[in-house]
């Protein structure tokens, strides 16, 4: 019997209109343009400002996009997953509402959230449906609202996160395409240095407390913490996949890390050895999306790649969370 495998058979994207650039930023914050595109990488980001619009109109326009471009008929579709850390509101899903929207009327729809980690983990999770066998069509969106939980006075966090979303469509593969291996870790320790202190259920919003007349609504981080334990788990487990695939670094057509800060993109494709043309790189424009990430290096390099490309995919996040998945692309762009 013929393995299955998950593969990626189309994709579609969408971002926000408005684009807040550095040059903008040096008249909100105490910054410069020189400052963050050394530390950083990113010149502009894109940002979702109409009232009443979260999470979910960016996903229902990518899923409209890859619905558009595929000729997909939305009635086929068995399951819906929305990767994202910002959902429109607690105790709805924004998945089903997404489901809803696109026609998706067949399909079951939830959540998964780690943060900038949840395409990854969602790709995981896609995989062992399809490899079922019960399920034919799986959508995967990764979406990011991320100024929904940004103080534009802090600095350290304002220049980094832009919202945006993009999304995949999986299916079975019986040629070996697809996802071909995954490490994927978590260390909930890290917690403390990457997150939004009110707003859950440990830190409820109080009767009579007007939301975001404190800081503590905001994302906060221990920046240089964050950024050593991104630069070593995500190399670190690039480089377990290479060994335990047996890959060397001319076997690899694209390394796809999640783009948080281009130095942490450059220390991961340093570990492997990389070329800059292997990388996919996408930062400069939008900043770091969160879930979206590695969703939208697909949707902006498709045209690029062709059957049987071998993709590796990084994240690292908040909890902390981390990982990598080897990868074989499945079609030629059309």
């Amino acid at each position: 019997m013929t393995k299955l495998t998950a593969a990626i058979t189309a994709v579609g994207k969408y971002l926000p209109e408005y684009v807040l650039t550095n040059k903008i930023l040096e008249t909100m914050v105490e910054t410069n343009d020189e400052w963050i595109i050394s530390r950083t990488g990113i010149k502009e980001r894109r940002i979702l400002k109409e009232d009443g619009k979260g999470t979910s109109f960016m996903a229902i326009k990518a899923c409209e996009n890859l619905i558009e471009k595929s000729d997909l008929n939305p009635k086929e579709i068995d399951l819906v997953i929305v990767a994202t850390a910002t959902p429109d509101m607690q105790a709805a899903s924004t998945a089903a509402f997404v489901a809803a929207k696109i026609g998706a009327t067949n399909a079951f729809a939830f959540d998964m959230d780690s943060a900038c980690s949840s395409f990854l983990y969602g790709m995981s999770t896609v995989a062992a449906f399809i490899e079922s066998g019960k399920y034919k069509k799986v959508l995967l969106i990764g979406a990011d609202k991320n100024s929904s939980m940004i103080d534009y006075k802090d600095r350290t966090t304002c220049i980094i996160f832009g919202d945006g979303a993009a999304a995949v469509l999986f299916e079975p593969n019986s040629e070996g395409l697809g996802l071909q291996d995954e490490y994927l870790r978590t260390d909930g320790n890290g917690r403390e240095f990457l997150k939004v202190m009110k707003g859950g259920s440990s830190y409820p919003l109080k009767k009579g407390e007007e939301f975001g007349n404190s800081e503590e609504y905001f994302i906060k981080q221990e920046g240089r913490t964050v950024f050593k334990n991104a630069v070593f788990n995500m190399a670190d487990s690039c480089a377990r996949i290479l060994e335990a695939n047996n890959l060397k670094k001319e076997d690899i057509d694209w390394l796809a890390a999640h783009q948080a800060n281009k130095r942490i993109i450059d220390a991961t494709a340093n570990r492997m050895e990389l070329e800059e043309s292997q990388v996919m790189i996408n930062i400069e424009k939008y900043g770091n999306t969160t879930s979206a990430t590695l969703p939208l290096l697909l949707a902006d390099y498709e045209s690029q790649l062709k059957k049987g490309d071998k993709i590796i995919f990084a994240a690292f996040g908040g909890g902390f969370s981390w990982g990598a998945i080897y990868f074989k692309w499945a079609y030629n762009t059309k």
